[in-house]
């Protein structure tokens, strides 16, 4: 019989778990049905918040910066490097992790750092840029990444134009010019796991203008300010995919910075190395806080089970809470799931227990698919 070799690769639970420490978990729970089982673990993430501690997890080295938040105050974010690679994640700058609880600015939120954190790992002699967006506190659909990096906007009087998405609306010239020379010479990939468009029903101030404090008023205004940066940055450009991701960086990386838009879990299994992981598997684990229906477009678990589908490798899952019926599940190329809140049903005591109950979850697995 083949010797079992388990590759976990799971993302983050939102709220409890790291995804580093969820790989601790599981791996200490199959350890106590199967001793000296080997597991091999690689921590994931799809570009949003996480993916800088994953690509340090498999090796990358942690960089500190100090950046403009989102609300104009200094933050202390970080990106990864390993050689001429660097993998930066927008949140750490630009995230909503920075806003004090309750307090949102939908309208004058800022990704000044963002462009300051890109410049550091420009700095560093990065020549390869894995930038990944999501968890953004912003919609200024990248203006200020852009103002950061030497791009001037100018209101009809030739003002600097305010930070934030709302005062785009004033906007009489974008000068991209001064945009540093370096950014020419770089391969710079727009790690996202959401394809909206800029504006529109689809776009980033309708979708996600909500979650960043936006009233149904800032989320027109905001609209109708993107469409009016848009025509003024390139005609047609609002629509391309990716450019909603991230209150609309995706769309000032895209435009101005010639970034290609790749789904970020796909970007992020090149740069940790899956491949050679998946490799040396007969059995993978993977998971993320929540199964449901976002989880089959593009995020972290549905990259992971169809890579491993595709080498012929079996993959369960594990979870907080499973909102998906097993044919969904199969289809994804999950064979099951294992979720917290089948152990225990209160939410808030499955999130404060979640390390222990992951731990059952993956005894669970040992037993089932480890053991005779």
């Amino acid at each position: 019989m083949e010797t079992a070799r388990v590759l976990v690769a799971a993302d983050k639970f939102k709220g409890s778990l790291t995804a580093v420490q969820v790989a601790e978990r599981v791996t200490a729970g199959l350890r106590r049905v199967v001793p000296g089982l080997a597991v091999e673990t690689l921590p994931v993430a799809d570009g949003g918040d996480g993916t800088v501690a994953a690509a340090v997890a498999a090796g990358f080295e942690r960089r500190e910066a100090r950046v403009t938040g989102p609300l104009g105050d200094p933050v202390t974010a970080a990106y990864a490097l390993r050689g001429d690679t660097a993998v930066v994640e927008m949140a750490e700058a630009s995230g909503l992790q920075h806003l004090p609880d309750g307090v949102f600015a939908p309208l004058t939120a800022t990704t000044y750092g963002s462009g300051e954190l890109l410049k550091a790992a420009l700095e560093a002699g990065a020549t390869t840029i894995v930038f990944g967006v999501g968890g953004s506190a912003t919609t200024d659909g990248g203006a200020g990444m852009l103002a950061a990096l030497g791009a001037r906007f100018l209101d009809a009087d030739g003002k600097p134009v305010a930070p934030g998405g709302g005062p785009l609306a004033t906007l009489a010239e974008a000068d991209l010019s001064g945009l540093d020379p370096r950014l020419k010479d770089i391969d710079l990939v727009l790690a996202s796991d959401v394809d909206n468009p800029l504006t529109g029903p689809k776009g980033a101030p309708e979708v996600y203008g909500r979650q960043k404090g936006a009233s149904e008023e800032d989320i027109a205004a905001l609209d109708a300010a993107l469409t009016h940066y848009a025509s003024i940055l390139g005609p047609d450009t609002a629509a391309l995919p990716g450019a909603g991701a991230a209150g609309g960086i995706g769309y000032g990386a895209l435009v101005a910075l010639g970034a290609r838009f790749r789904p970020g879990i796909e970007v992020m299994l090149d740069v940790l190395g899956f491949a050679p992981a998946l490799a040396r598997a007969t059995l993978v684990i993977t998971g993320e806080g929540s199964l449901d229906e976002q989880t089959l477009h593009g995020k972290a678990p549905a990259g992971v089970a169809a890579a491993a589908r595709a080498a012929g490798i079996e993959v369960v899952a594990v979870c907080g809470r499973l909102a998906l019926p097993p044919e969904a599940l199969e289809k994804a190329g999950i064979r099951r799931a294992y979720a917290l809140a089948e152990l225990e049903p209160d939410p808030a005591v499955s999130m404060a227990q979640a390390g222990p109950l992951l731990e059952q979850a993956a005894e669970s697995i040992a037993r089932d698919f480890l053991t005779g």
